[in-house]
Order: C-alpha cells, then sequence, then structure tokens
C-alpha cells in the first residue's frame, strides 16, 4: 500500500509504499482510511521532537483520523503511540478507541477540526472544573487549535472570552466566534492591554508558553482587583518556546494555580470520554474548522506548507 513514510527525523515523510498492516486480535480492527489530519501533534512526531517519541523508524505519522472499517461505518479514532500512523491507505485502530459517524458526515472536517478543538475542550472539561460564566483568556487565540478554543469556551459557556494572538488579521475574526475582547500580542503596548482586558479572568488557555506567557503572566497577576480570586493557568502548548521564566512572586502574589493538559496529564479514558459528544458539535457545526484536504501524494509539499489558516487533512 501506499503511505506517507518517514525514514530521518530530519526530513519530511515520502509518499511511497510500505507494507500494509493487519488486524492481529479482537480488539483490532482494518479500516481504510479516508482522512488524517496534519496536527502540529504530528509534525512533532514525525520529527522526533514529542515527548513520547520512541526514536523508532521508519514510521507512518498521524494520531487520529476518520476511516471506514470492515462493517461500513464511518469511524473517528485515535491512535495509541506507534509507528504506524493514520496517513496511509489503511491502518490498524482499536475500535474502542474510536466513535462511529453518522452516514453522510465529512470525514475531512471531521479530521481536521476533532484533535484542535480535543485541547481546549478536555482542558476545560477534564483537567479543571470550569463553570459557566467564568472568564477566559486565550493565549495564542490566531492559531488553528486556539480559534477553536475561542469556539469551545463559548460553547462551554464562559462569559468573558478574550482572544490574545499576533495575527490581526485572524484576530478580527475572532469575535464573529465568540471573543468578547482582543489583545494584538507583539505591540509596544501589550501588557497594558492584557492588564486592561483580561487581568480578571478565571482561567487562561496557553497554546504559546515560552517568553509571551512570562509577560502576560506578570501583566494579569499584578493588575488583578482581587490576587485572592482563583486564577488557573492552563499549559496546553508551546509554540512560542518550550520553557518559560515563572517569577516566584507571580505564585505568592496571587491565588495562581498553574496546571498543564495533554497526553499523560489527561488521561486516554478521560479523551475517549469526551469524543463522541466533540464529534457532534463539529458534525453540528458549532465548532469550526478552515480544512484543506490535500492528496496524500502530495505529503511533502503539504508538509513544507506554512500557511497557519487552513488545517490541511492528507486524504488517501
Amino acid at each position: 500500500m501506499k503511505a506517507a513514510v518517514v525514514s530521518s527525523f530530519d526530513s519530511a515523510p515520502r509518499y511511497q509504499d510500505f507494507p500494509a498492516p493487519a488486524a492481529a486480535g479482537e480488539n483490532e480492527m482494518l479500516v481504510d482510511v479516508l482522512a488524517a489530519g496534519l496536527h502540529p501533534r504530528v509534525r512533532s512526531q514525525a520529527d522526533g521532537s514529542h515527548y513520547t517519541s520512541t526514536g523508532e523508524l521508519p514510521l507512518v505519522p498521524g494520531v487520529d483520523g476518520v476511516g471506514r472499517g470492515p462493517d461500513g461505518r464511518l469511524r473517528y479514532f485515535v491512535l495509541p503511540d506507534t509507528a504506524m500512523g493514520a496517513m496511509a491507505e489503511q491502518t490498524v485502530i482499536d475500535p474502542r478507541r474510536s466513535i462511529v459517524l453518522p452516514e453522510g458526515t465529512d470525514p475531512v472536517a471531521v479530521a481536521a477540526a476533532m484533535n484542535p478543538a480535543m485541547s481546549s475542550w478536555v482542558a476545560l472539561r477534564q483537567r479543571v472544573s470550569f463553570r459557566a460564566g467564568q472568564d477566559v483568556l486565550v493565549l495564542g487565540a490566531t492559531g488553528n487549535a486556539g480559534q477553536m478554543a475561542v469556539q469551545v469556551a463559548r460553547r462551554l459557556g464562559a462569559d468573558q472570552i478574550v482572544a490574545a494572538g499576533r495575527d490581526p488579521r485572524r484576530l478580527a475574526a475572532l469575535p464573529g466566534l465568540g471573543a468578547t475582547a482582543t489583545v494584538t500580542l507583539g505591540a509596544g503596548d501589550t501588557a497594558d492591554r492584557l492588564a486592561k482586558a483580561a487581568a480578571d479572568v478565571d482561567v487562561v488557555l496557553d497554546y504559546l508558553w515560552g517568553p509571551p506567557t512570562t509577560d502576560a503572566m506578570v501583566a494579569i497577576v499584578t493588575n488583578r482587583a482581587d490576587r485572592s480570586q482563583p486564577l488557573t493557568w492552563i499549559e496546553i502548548g508551546s509554540v512560542a518556546g518550550r520553557t518559560a521564566e515563572i517569577p516566584s512572586a507571580a505564585l505568592r502574589a496571587a491565588r495562581l494555580q498553574l496546571v498543564g493538559s495533554g497526553q499523560g496529564s489527561v488521561s486516554t479514558r478521560e479523551y475517549l470520554a469526551e469524543l463522541d459528544v466533540l464529534a457532534q458539535e463539529i458534525t453540528a457545526g458549532t465548532i469550526s474548522v478552515d480544512a484543506r484536504a490535500v492528496p496524500l501524494a502530495q505529503v511533502e509539499e503539504a508538509w513544507s506548507a506554512t500557511d497557519a489558516q487552513h488545517r490541511i487533512v492528507l486524504v488517501p
């Protein structure tokens, strides 16, 4: 069969022949892959930088997707850590890590949206005790996952939703998705604008980390009207840096709780518990993402694409 194959962590996957997988046990199912999202998580899998990487090569990347099983039913599936990923004509799934989708569901839309939406959905539903009516800051709101976090926060009942990001054009579109205020990061008055718009939020969904997190945390903590009011800072992504200098005073001068949300801090059981309801939201159109389908044969070109506006989905 044909697949996207990673033979070196220093180069993009190549479209080539790869041994066809086979289901070997009662909890394995061979599926024909219809769509697999090219998520940042997949890129880090393919370059060996993700913290779950085992260094095994060759590998077929892809952590989730939509496929059709031997029973003819359409399924969204999440793969375990495996060298036989979703970016192939076929893969083997554990049906217990999948959900059946209604016939007529758009595989590209689901493959594009589930992974980025899951990051904020699980963070707010499983990682913390989020309540409707609380205020949220999305730090890194102009990326695909951040854009969807605005929609997720709105859907889960957030009152004020502050969206902060670097792309002015994408930032301008976020009020239409539920943001009640926006802040352009990187401007000279960023700290002042964050302090004005987000000083009293209850939850921060942080996709950036690195220096932007340090600056935002100082601006927010030092300007809270009531520093005893709990502030939960959820670290989800690290597109701006893998480390951040957190001033000790930030943890002492306010009731700040810093937690992470991701593979490991959220169990497989907790992830799976959210698949069905999130898929329903996506298929109903209440949570959307800009998706661009690209033939699997063009995986090398897709890998080099830098257009952050669309979530690329590879289609065998």
